[in-house]
Order: structure tokens, then C-alpha cells, then sequence
């Protein structure tokens, strides 16, 4: 018998997808009279009721099917269904948190379980379950078809749900925030940000070497290093020299990114071997580029000044980085948080932008940012022109002088490692 069950399950599911409806309903049927506690015709005899209306039977089927299979939210999610269409809130309630106990992973419980609160009126308990939903469920462009319509509108409640808590928090804490330091803004308006669901919390992802424990703080305070005045003084001497050999060493200017055939690139897919991002190499990987250097005095001088991060086999490193027009550096991270990347802005057009964390922020030639590139980065210049700049690192100022020894120590010895 078992075989011939198997063999009517099997074609009432065919014919179910090929939206015979009598015929699956005839099926299932069969099905019932040879197995009669069988769940999967129980509650597909009970899915036919109901599109038929008969909301009665369908309980009565689909309550034997959760008797049959009591670990099943699907069923306990159609009995909701069921009661929702008989206009009985309070026990489509109780199938939707049983099928959640269940398996509180269940997707179509928890868009239920919005659905539910949003037509009860209650929006914000609501648009917290839909962003629970939203946090199981798998990336946008592979949400299910069945379910791509309720995802939707989940987003769309989450968002403005984050608008309107945005505006309440803005309003509520208007006058702690002014009394603050200026200083400090950008870690209370990223709070706010984390606390209404707008963006996630920035930590430090190192591809080689991360230093626990350092606060992941994305622009660094000009105030904290006193090379800068002078640094930033010699902008002219500096671009100066930098559009020499833009004119003069056009090839010398390589693809930031290089990666080998074999390498997967990820989201360098775009840029790999591309000069829309080049650089001209002043510091290379600890090492200096005589020839380059040679050319730059200028340059040369005003970086010698400043105590560039020396870390073995990572830095220093010093570059012309040339972006060109309507091109866009995706979100990366650097390779280590014991040092911090410097830009000094030399050819900015308008409409170019910096985002490093949560922090937004616009190049302005002759103005330094000192930022820590193991937090997450990107860059783009939406113009139709060049954008240049000077980047070289420096030591994270966080770090004692021991600190940066074991650093270098720990570098050199991973180093001598692969080696052997």
C-alpha cells in the first residue's frame, strides 16, 4: 500500500503544479482513504476547502493535519489563515505564535506575524517584526517568489519606521546634542543611526595584521598630529610636482589593482588591471621608489618630515592615487589598524566624495584626513574630471613605541614564516 500511496502522492503534486485543482483535490483524496492520518493530504485537502470557502472544513482537515504533524508551522500558519478568513483574530493569533514556536525562523510566520500587528494598528511593533524578518531572510535578489511581495513591503515599514524614529530622536535629543563638543557629534549622530536601523555598527576588519582592543574611530582629529600645518603648507610645492610627472609619466601611473588570473577579485572586478584608479608609487610595500622620488624632492622633503608607519613588508607607503572622472572605489578594507592612512587632497572636483564607516566626507585640496582604512571604505568621483591626491601612512597614535616595535616584530615574523 505504502507504494501506491507514494505513487498517488507524487501525482497529486504534479497536478497540483500544473494547476489542476479538481483533479489534485480528487487525488488527496485517495490518498485519505488509504492513509487517513497522512499530514501532506490532510492539509492539501485542507488548502482546498479553504479556496472553496469552506472555512469550516478546512479547520476541521487542517487541525487533523497539525494532530498528524505537530512540528509543522506551515500547518499552524494556515490555520491562521483559516481563522483570519473566519474573523477571528484571536485564534489566528495563537496559530501564528505556536507555528513560531515551532521554528521561530519560520519567514512566512514572521511576515504574519507583521501582517497581523499592522492591521491591528499597532505600526511599530509591527515594523520591528518585519525587521526581523527581513534579518532572516536571505539577500533581496534571492527573496522566493511567493513571498517577494510581503519582503517588500516589510522594507518599505522598516524604513519608514527608521524615518519617523529618525525625526522623533533628532527632536528628542536636540539639546544633550548641542551641549556636547563638537567634537564628538559624529559618534552621537552614528548612534542614533545604529539605534533607529538605519546602519550597523563599523569595526576594524584587517586583511593582515588587527590590534585588538583600538577603538575603531574613522577620521582622526588634525589636532592630534603636529606635522600637519606644515604638511599641509607645502600643498602647492606638492602639486605642483605632481602634475609634472602627470604630464611628463603618464605611464607611470599603474592600476592600483592587480590582481592574477586565478585571484578571485570579488569587488574589485571592475578596476582590476584599470587605470580609471592609478597611482604613481613614491613608497611601495616599506620600500622607496628611487626613480619616482627622484623626480619629487619637494614631495620627497614634506613626507621625510612627517614619521611615516614602518612596518615590514606593509609600509611606509606613499602614492599619487589619480581616480578618474565617474568612477567609483567599492567598499574595502585596509591591512591593519596599526597604521592610519593620510590624504592630502591635490586636484578635487566637485561632486567627489569619501565615506569611511558611517563618516561622510568631501576632499578639500590642501586639507588633510587621517583616517583608519581597517573600517570599512569607499570613494567615488561622479565628475567628468581627474581627481588626485597624496596618500601615505602613519602609525596609530594609540600605539606606545613598544607597541609599534611588537608590530613590526610580529609582521617580520610572519613574513620570515610563509618564507620557510
Amino acid at each position: 500500500m505504502n507504494e501506491q500511496v507514494n505513487q498517488l502522492v507524487q501525482a497529486a503534486g504534479l497536478a497540483s503544479r500544473a494547476g489542476r485543482w479538481q483533479e489534485a483535490e480528487a487525488l488527496w483524496s485517495q490518498v485519505r482513504s488509504l492513509a487517513p492520518q497522512h499530514p501532506q493530504a490532510l492539509y492539501s485537502l485542507g488548502i482546498h476547502a479553504l479556496q472553496r470557502g469552506d472555512t469550516r472544513g478546512a479547520v476541521e482537515l487542517l487541525q487533523a493535519a497539525h494532530r498528524a504533524a505537530p512540528n509543522d508551522p506551515m500547518i499552524l500558519l494556515s490555520i491562521g489563515m483559516v481563522e483570519r478568513e473566519r474573523g477571528d483574530a484571536t485564534a489566528e493569533w495563537e496559530a501564528i505564535s505556536a507555528a513560531l514556536v515551532a521554528d521561530p525562523y519560520f519567514l512566512a510566520g514572521l511576515l504574519a506575524k507583521a501582517a497581523f500587528l499592522e492591521r491591528t494598528g499597532k505600526s511599530r511593533a509591527a515594523a520591528q517584526a518585519y525587521r526581523n524578518a527581513l534579518t532572516v531572510a536571505l539577500p533581496e535578489p534571492h527573496w522566493p517568489d511567493m513571498l517577494k511581495t510581503q519582503l517588500l513591503h516589510a522594507k518599505s515599514k522598516v524604513q519608514q519606521y527608521s524615518d519617523e524614529f529618525s525625526e522623533f530622536l533628532a527632536h528628542r535629543v536636540g539639546g544633550p546634542r548641542a551641549a556636547l563638543e563638537a567634537g564628538v557629534h559624529g559618534r552621537w549622530d552614528e548612534a542614533a543611526s545604529i539605534m533607529v536601523g538605519r546602519s550597523k555598527p563599523y569595526h576594524s576588519d584587517c586583511n593582515q595584521l588587527c590590534i585588538p582592543r583600538l577603538p575603531a574611530i574613522p577620521f582622526y582629529d588634525r589636532a592630534q598630529f603636529p606635522w600637519v600645518p606644515e604638511l599641509e603648507a607645502r600643498t602647492y610645492d606638492i602639486q605642483r610636482e605632481m602634475r609634472e610627472v602627470l604630464r611628463n609619466e603618464q605611464a607611470e601611473f599603474t592600476p592600483y589593482i592587480e590582481y592574477q588570473p586565478g585571484d578571485p577579485v570579488n569587488q574589485w572586478q571592475e578596476l582590476n588591471h584599470s587605470r580609471r584608479w592609478s597611482t604613481y608609487k613614491l613608497w611601495s610595500y616599506a620600500q622607496p621608489v628611487h626613480e619616482h622620488l627622484a623626480l619629487c624632492p619637494q614631495t620627497r622633503a614634506a613626507l621625510e618630515a612627517v614619521e611615516m608607519a614602518q612596518i615590514a613588508d606593509v609600509c611606509p607607503n606613499a602614492m599619487f592615487s589619480a581616480l578618474a572622472p565617474h568612477t567609483h572605489i567599492p567598499p574595502h578594507h585596509g591591512e591593519t589598524n596599526a597604521r592610519l592612512v593620510v590624504h592630502l587632497p591635490l586636484i578635487v572636483p566637485e561632486r567627489c566624495r569619501y565615506r569611511v564607516g558611517f563618516e561622510r566626507r568631501e576632499w578639500k585640496v590642501g586639507e588633510v584626513l587621517i583616517f583608519d582604512d581597517s573600517i570599512e571604505h569607499e570613494a567615488h568621483n561622479d565628475s567628468d574630471e581627474l581627481r588626485v591626491v597624496l596618500i601615505f601612512d602613519v602609525w596609530n597614535p594609540l600605539l606606545s613605541l613598544a607597541e609599534r616595535d611588537m608590530v613590526d616584530a610580529m609582521m617580520r615574523a610572519h613574513r620570515d614564516f610563509l618564507a620557510g
